[in-house]
């Protein structure tokens, strides 16, 4: 282990080094800029993109679950990223003005060196009692910011490559919709026994997002002068959001299910499957990014009036899952394992669309389109490799998310199976972890316990605020 911290320290040395020593250019002529890209810079890019888009999110994850791979595999990121650091200044080839990449490249080299210090403090296992417990809580905050600085400074990198400038609006409210998809995810797969210990419906925090966000996209569209087509349609979408934010925040109390956020997610995709645009790929693109959220819209709707468990009392008389409503109760339990089964299929569904959705409306800028049209590209074929990609990246959200629920403290948890009458049946002895207790899909039971039996929540004595969301289901 002390080799890894070695090599880490080492490494930032080496990089504080090529930040000092490197030079910057304040311009570059064109023959500099139309150069090819070299060896280097493409190792860079593969570097970093394999650090910061995969290493670092599992193992913030490892980290999560206290796996005894967390230290290992993320002090070889800092190896790595800082050997990728050096290499993107060390190029020759292709030059690029200062960005926003580079310079946030230089603020990355503050939150790195401070999680590595604190992870060093941490290891020595000292002032237990006085101040290591707020840098555990620091060491965490700093640690879950990771993945949100690598895909921003993924964005910034892809910005600097390709030199587009028009690109802001459109990937910021498009990693709005993924970062919506990986919420949703973890709230339907693992997070149901925190939400109902928040005794709030998940609608409810939906709601709360959707107004506080678009209240500032309703003020900011309009730059002033006589008001384009383009302006009095952006700031629309902006006033429906915080008005139908209202009223789903309204209807959320009392932990009740509605589908306002889902009717929401439909107008907003009619809205911009109409909205005009100069090229004809890009109208194209804009359309399929509206039905995407459309769909999105849709199948929200039907999880939560036919497949999502209700966070209400557990003992309405609504309660359709109860076998006391039906004359046979072995039926009522066959109905309640039918659901049960079409719940964990279908919860996939939404969040999979919001992550197409916020890639196409990302790959939907001018500048992008442009580039497409040049090469001879159809709307087709670019429309399915942006579903391939979100293929992709949502796999990627369900691993980490699987991981959380099999490694460290929660490995005990994945010791189960879904028998046939829906029931969770474990596998092996001792699987219950003294961290967690899982609640079961609507209509399930763990060990032999209905659902609607609220599970104790059993906690050690330094369980920090992480320890809140508990593994559900094995994925």
């Amino acid at each position: 282990m002390s080799r890894f911290l070695r090599v880490t320290v080492l490494g930032l040395i080496l990089i504080a080094h090529a930040v000092v020593a490197h030079e910057h250019h304040d311009e570059v002529s064109d023959e500099e800029a139309s150069k090819p890209v070299d060896t280097i810079l493409w190792l860079h890019m593969f570097l970093q993109a394999l650090v910061w888009g995969i290493m670092f999110p599992i193992g913030m994850v490892l980290g999560l679950t206290r796996s005894r791979w967390h230290v290992p595999l993320q002090a070889t990121g800092y190896a790595l990223t800082a050997g990728g650091y050096i290499l993107g200044h060390a190029h020759k080839g292709r030059q690029f003005l200062p960005s926003a990449h580079g310079k946030f490249a230089t603020i990355l080299f503050v939150p790195i060196t401070a999680q590595l210090v604190i992870g060093i403090y941490l290891k020595l296992h000292i002032h237990e009692k006085s101040i290591r417990p707020y840098f555990v809580v620091l060491h965490g905050v700093i640690g879950k910011l990771y993945p949100i600085f690598g895909w921003t400074q993924a964005l910034f990198g892809v910005l600097a490559f390709k030199g587009y400038c028009q690109c802001l609006a459109h990937y910021i409210m498009g990693s709005g919709f993924i970062a919506y998809a990986v919420i949703m995810t973890i709230i339907l797969v693992v997070g149901e026994q925190w939400v109902r210990r928040s005794g709030r419906s998940p609608e409810f925090f939906d709601s709360w997002v959707i107004t506080a966000w678009t209240k500032v996209n309703t003020f900011t569209e309009h730059h002033g002068g006589a008001w384009s087509a383009k302006d009095m349609q952006h700031t629309i979408l902006g006033v429906l959001w915080w008005t139908g934010g209202m009223l789903g925040v309204y209807l959320s109390r009392n932990n009740q299910r509605n589908v306002v956020p889902a009717l929401i997610l439909f107008l907003t995709g009619w809205g911009m499957s109409e909205h005009a645009q100069a090229l004809m790929i890009s109208t194209k693109v804009h359309a399929m990014f509206g039905h995407t959220l459309m769909l999105a819209g849709v199948t929200r709707t039907l999880e939560v009036c036919y497949f999502a468990p209700s966070y209400a009392s557990d003992h309405t008389d609504d309660d359709t899952t109860s076998e006391h409503t039906l004359a046979d109760g072995t039926n009522a339990r066959n109905t309640s394992s039918v659901k049960a089964a079409a719940s964990r299929s279908f919860r996939y569904l939404t969040p999979f669309l919001l992550t197409a959705a916020g890639l196409l409306f990302m790959s939907a800028t001018d500048e992008e389109l442009e580039y497409v049209q040049e090469i001879h590209m159809d709307h087709v074929t670019y429309i399915l490799t942006v579903f391939s990609t979100a293929f992709l990246v949502y796999t990627f959200i369900v691993v980490l998310i699987n991981l959380y629920t099999t490694t460290g403290r929660n490995a005990s948890n994945s010791n189960s199976k879904v028998v046939g009458d829906g029931n969770i049946e474990m596998v092996t002895p001792g699987g219950r972890s003294k961290w967690y207790s899982r609640v079961p899909t609507q209509g399930g039971s763990v060990s032999g316990v209905r659902a609607h039996t609220q599970p104790t929540h059993v906690l050690g004595d330094d369980e920090e605020e992480e320890d809140m969301m508990a593994p559900q289901l094995r994925i």
